[in-house]
């Protein structure tokens, strides 16, 4: 009886213990020294997710270092310009390092300017600065059905841009004037990130894109390399000796999630980024 009292307690003891265990590396307490990886993926229509993370990692003692792995062909201009500046300040604190995937171009070119170090794949599609509005214009297709939307207003462009008249030539010149001021912010945010003379960027932002080879040639991006080169670099220049220990969050979600309407963040943005008459975007 003795035997099995003292049996039920070291494994009463064990499973404390592994409990403690799964504990600390779900919270990814400091275990030597870090370097955390940021991912982000599609379209950028929230910026919520990746700021949290980049805000966590930054008051993380044990993380060295940040990778930031865009795989983006842009996305909403706010989101952009919100993640743009969270990476800004987190570069002052440690080092910040751009793995581009295939593509990570306009919004996802616009987010990685002002990183510490970029790197890019020979055949990543990367540049695109620019800026684009598209608004349907279904004034005929209504007028055929014999549709007639009513509109009352409280000013005379309250309803700039309407899908169901199209856009006139005063409102073209109001509409243009806004995306030519966001262009030269985007201009702006380049020049700035990169440290290059903001006329040589002028040059270059006319929407075009480059692979990664040219980006290297035009100073838009550092190094040739993949998301291991970045890994390396990002340990190296985070002071950490031998092989890193790598961190990532994991955003999860579940059928649950959905009944009980908590969607992920991404998926915020999307519905979001649909229910706009309009939409300014890199």
């Amino acid at each position: 009886m003795k035997k099995v009292c003292i049996a039920v307690s070291m494994l009463f003891v064990f499973a404390l213990l592994l409990s403690l265990f799964l504990v600390l590396m779900n919270r990814e307490l400091p275990i030597g020294e870090k370097v955390a990886i940021v991912r982000v993926e599609g379209p950028i229509v929230s910026s919520g997710r990746v700021i949290e993370e980049l805000r966590d990692y930054g008051r993380d003692p044990s993380v060295k270092a940040v990778v930031l792995r865009v795989e983006s062909p842009g996305g909403a201009v706010a989101p952009s310009q919100e993640i743009y500046e969270e990476v800004k300040k987190l570069r002052e604190k440690k080092p910040v390092i751009v793995s581009m995937g295939s593509v990570a171009a306009s919004g996802g070119y616009y987010i990685s300017a002002p990183a510490t170090r970029i790197y890019a794949n020979p055949g990543t599609i990367t540049g695109s600065i620019g800026v684009i509005m598209e608004i349907p214009n279904v004034k005929e297709l209504m007028d055929r059905i014999g549709v007639k939307p009513e509109v009352i207003k409280s000013g005379k462009h309250k309803d700039l841009a309407s899908a169901f008249r199209g856009v006139g030539k005063e409102e073209r010149k109001i509409l243009q004037s806004v995306l030519d001021e966001v262009h030269g912010q985007f201009i702006k945010a380049v020049s700035e990130g990169r440290e290059l003379d903001i006329e040589k960027v002028r040059k270059i932002a006319d929407g075009r894109i480059f692979t990664g080879s040219q980006a290297v040639k035009l100073g838009l991006v550092d190094d040739i390399g993949n998301m291991e080169d970045a890994v390396r670099a990002a340990a190296d220049l985070g002071g950490i000796k031998g092989e890193p220990h790598r961190v990532e969050k994991k955003e999860k979600s579940s059928i649950l999630d959905y009944i009980a309407g908590k969607i992920p963040d991404r998926m915020k943005g999307f519905f979001q980024f649909v229910q706009l008459k309009y939409m300014m975007y890199y």
